[in-house]
């Protein structure tokens, strides 16, 4: 009996088996890399677990920085359903941050709730369109999308510097060049005053959620699974395959954007240089590491917001630089690219679970009830 559920969980636990790996794998070098530095190695783990988990100001932390990379990695994912690989979201979400922090300018005075909405709409439109220029540019110019986004992404943070530090440029921000502050009644506090996380966590879980019931359950999800797979197909069957790659690169870009408005409007108050601290570039990290499932990317988000949230603890504790912790996400991102490749066989694996632990137990079940009827 309990060889099919056995099969089950082998079926369902495959596609986490690269992430798995490559997590155990960066360990075991970064314990190597603490050693080769003469530091006492059999501290981190205990350290990075503290300053992730271990109190509640270190979960606050922990999900601060979790919010926006939930939504950067939805700028990589929902594109990866369409087989492109997308890696421009931090372009967008300096863009989408720079329309948030402007839009009370260009609008009149509204109350707090129609403005914020204005500003949530304008950031996703504007990572949208710069993220659907790259799908625009790939299906009519065939130029790569991996390189297109990422140019893109530079002019983009080049186009958020001219404007921020010139024509948008507060005159009263004299050290750090910024846009105009909010007022006080357009940025998003707290979800609660005993629970330090802004409103941003919310809509960054709600927009996985919504994105897993849209590549899972809908017919645009069956319809991307089918251009993701074969690129000859879709068009043999009549899809649109134009539309649809536009229609991911549009929705993966506006969920950057929105991560800028939220980044503006909730911890920075306008638009500045900080919005440039690489929530885009960790956001390709945890869609891989989320094998670009929206669910999944909730958890790995949290994962990766916590090894950021350590940093301080480790450079306090154990001497180490600041950058650690980017060393560490290195380490994991060259070890699920490997994994990946050495286990680009777990779709013949899942078929070889579902034979012999679930589909033989079954049909002998079923053959030793009919003899016992007989």
């Amino acid at each position: 009996m309990l060889k099919p559920w056995l099969g089950r969980a082998g079926v369902l636990l495959l596609p986490a088996l690269p992430t798995l790996c490559a997590l155990v794998t960066t360990a075991v070098l970064f314990i190597a890399f603490l050693l080769i530095q003469g530091r006492p190695a059999w501290q981190a783990g205990p350290l990075v677990f503290e300053g992730a988990f271990g109190s509640l100001f270190a979960w606050e932390n922990t999900l601060m920085r979790a919010a926006p990379l939930m939504l950067t990695a939805l700028c990589v994912a929902l594109p990866a359903r369409a087989g492109l690989i997308i890696i421009g979201g931090e372009g967008a979400l300096v863009l989408g941050g720079l329309a948030a922090a402007v839009t009370p300018l260009w609008l009149p005075a509204l109350p707090a709730w129609p403005m914020l909405i204005a500003m949530g709409v304008a950031s996703m439109l504007a990572g949208g369109l710069w993220i659907g220029l790259s799908g625009w540019l790939r299906q009519k110019r065939g130029v790569n999308e991996t390189i297109g986004s990422l140019l893109l992404s530079y002019i983009g943070l080049a186009i958020f510097r001219h404007l921020v530090e010139g024509p948008l440029r507060d005159p009263n921000s004299l050290n750090k060049p910024s846009t105009p502050p909010l007022d006080s009644s357009y940025q998003i506090g707290v979800i609660s005053d005993s629970f330090y996380v802004h409103w941003g966590l919310v809509a960054g879980i709600v927009a996985c959620v919504l994105a897993w019931v849209l590549v899972r359950y809908s017919v645009i999800g069956f319809a991307l699974r089918v251009v993701g797979g074969n690129p000859r197909t879709p068009r043999m069957l009549g899809l649109p395959v134009d539309r649809l790659v536009l229609l991911t690169c549009v929705l993966g870009g506006g969920a950057a954007g929105l991560a800028g408005m939220f980044e503006v409007s909730a911890v920075q108050g306008s638009a500045n240089t900080a919005l440039i601290s690489g929530y885009g570039t960790a956001g390709i990290l945890v869609a891989f590491a989320a094998r670009h499932n929206p669910l999944a990317i909730i958890a790995c988000a949290i994962l990766l917001g916590g090894l950021e949230a350590s940093g301080g603890l480790l450079q306090r504790r154990l001497g180490l630089p600041d950058a650690t912790t980017l060393i560490l996400q290195g380490m994991l991102f060259i070890n699920l690219l490997a994994w990946e490749t050495l286990t680009r066989r777990t779709g013949d694996w899942r078929l070889w679970l579902r034979g012999h632990w679930i589909a033989a137990p079954r049909a002998g079940l079923e053959e030793k009830g009919e003899t016992s009827h007989g």
